[in-house]
């Protein structure tokens, strides 16, 4: 049977663990996974797009187990009160195709998807950032500034949005979550950025804009450019990838192409796969001076290594509950038979 895990068993998973230590935990399974990721049969998301939003399928296999994720983004959910982004995800045995795991991801995609910013700026960012500005301070918000305070170090984070009440929310969310972390308002983007170390970008709306200008970028910053995650929509002035000094890293190159920042790219415009640095084929960030740039628009694997963690977190913890997604059969090819009888056995009761 397959086992089930509702948005319950992954807050209490959470609530056990604490989020630092699965950010951590986390942290090891991305690695783990980027560090072999020529194992991995991969491709880039299918999209239906629509005038108010995209729904997308995430698949990626290795040789023992499949995943997929069932993700959408729509910015103006909130005025039917649901999540801009809702995810649900499974893992199935490559060798049979039994689904194995059905799970929630809304949660679990905005845990993995600050890990993945941590695994990135680990190598990118400087060892010494201190200051973190964070432009866009919706659903994914906590998730940043919490993975960076805890994992990073950052010590102050500077907060803008163009809705007040979503930095409202962020800034009391984070006042009780990590009193140790100074948080700052800041009047406009250039504001927070000024002097800041790493710089995150997670805007919501679709649509192409210049969230960072090429004369708000200092020496030494580490972009961690979340937001512009589907075509048509982005977040970085493209002189700021064009800069001599900067150095721009991606996930999956053919899904970057037409979903992050380098859809104002020239074909041949020059990135590196992140994969390469965690496997140690080429560097990182090699001098103090340098911008990084992290395109950051979710790849598939993230969330393979995410249910792989809540899988093994909720064995470890006896959460979940079995369900017969799929019928378990005395035939395995009467199905008719199965299916009949299931209805005589309901109607009898």
């Amino acid at each position: 049977m397959t086992t089930l895990l509702t948005t319950h068993d992954v807050a209490k998973i959470v609530a056990t663990h604490g989020l630092p230590q699965m950010f951590s935990r986390l942290v090891d399974y991305l690695e783990a996974d980027f560090g072999r990721w020529n194992d991995f049969d991969k491709t880039a998301r299918t999209a239906a797009h629509s005038d108010v939003g995209v729904i997308e399928l995430m698949p990626v296999a290795d040789d023992r187990e499949f995943s997929f994720k069932f993700v959408n983004g729509h910015p103006e959910n909130y005025k039917h009160g649901l999540s801009t982004v809702m995810a649900f995800g499974a893992l199935a045995d490559v060798e049979t195709g039994m689904p194995t795991v059905l799970s929630e991801l809304t949660m679990t995609t905005a845990i993995r998807t600050a890990a993945t910013s941590i695994m990135a700026a680990k190598k990118l960012a400087r060892k010494d950032s201190k200051v973190m500005a964070l432009i866009g301070n919706g659903a994914q918000s906590e998730f940043q500034a919490l993975a960076f305070h805890h994992m990073l170090g950052i010590e102050e984070v500077r907060l803008f949005d163009v809705d007040p009440a979503a930095t409202d929310k962020l800034a009391a969310n984070l006042a009780s979550a990590a009193p140790k972390l100074r948080v700052v308002r800041a009047a406009d983007t250039r504001e927070a950025v000024r002097g800041a170390d790493i710089v995150t970008t997670v805007t919501a709306d679709k649509k192409n804009a210049t969230i960072l200008s090429a004369d708000m970028i200092e020496p030494g910053m580490h972009i961690n450019a979340v937001g512009g995650d589907c075509p048509g929509k982005t977040e970085l002035d493209p002189a700021i990838l064009t800069a001599a000094n900067t150095k721009t890293f991606v996930e999956f190159e053919p899904q970057s192409r037409i979903e992050g920042e380098l859809q104002h790219m020239a074909a041949d415009f020059k990135v590196t796969e992140f994969w390469l640095v965690v496997a140690g084929e080429a560097e990182g960030r090699t001098s103090d001076n340098e911008v990084t740039i992290f395109d950051s628009v979710g790849f598939a694997l993230e969330d393979y290594s995410a249910l792989r963690l809540v899988r093994d977190l909720a064995n470890e913890l006896k959460l979940g509950s079995k369900t017969d997604l799929v019928p378990v059969m005395a035939d395995p090819k009467d199905l008719f038979g199965e299916l009949m009888g299931t209805k005589a056995r309901q109607q009898a009761a």
